[in-house]
């Protein structure tokens, strides 16, 4: 497949769709394992993914920090590595980043990408850490 902003979140450039704030929100990321279910650019919330795929479970996703938007470079979002910890579970073929609400069908997606270094990623129980790029996350040009 490819990377990809959710829907959802690509129509809230224009005002529509559930707003993430990635600076304020609490941005967490997931790993998502294909055989149980594959996110689709259509899918708007966590409930849209089954739990079965989720590595790993929600409660125990790590969360953005030291988020900044517009430092690395215009419309450029970047963080601090993301480290998951003891990470255990099933095989994952993508990883997403998600803004938690504590509400499932209100914690809206927003990235995935299953074209990086490091995927598809097998949990062995020890920590995992995303390094992204040295020109941020993301960016919106």
């Amino acid at each position: 497949m490819a990377n990809f902003a959710f829907d959802d979140q690509r129509d809230n450039m224009w005002g529509e769709g559930t707003r993430i704030d990635y600076d304020t929100d609490t941005i967490k990321g997931m790993f998502i394992d294909h055989a149980d279910d594959t996110p689709v650019v259509t899918d708007n919330f966590i409930d849209d993914i089954l739990s079965a795929a989720r590595v790993p479970a929600i409660a125990s996703c790590p969360a953005l920090g030291t988020v900044t938007i517009g430092i690395v470079g215009v419309g450029v979002l970047d963080a601090v590595d993301l480290v998951f910890t003891s990470l255990s579970g099933d095989p994952s073929e993508s990883l997403i980043l998600f803004k938690d609400t504590g509400v499932e069908s209100t914690s809206a997606l927003g990235l995935r990408w299953d074209t990086a270094t490091g995927l598809p990623l097998t949990p062995n129980g020890g920590n995992v850490t995303i390094v992204w790029a040295a020109g941020g996350i993301g960016t919106i040009s």
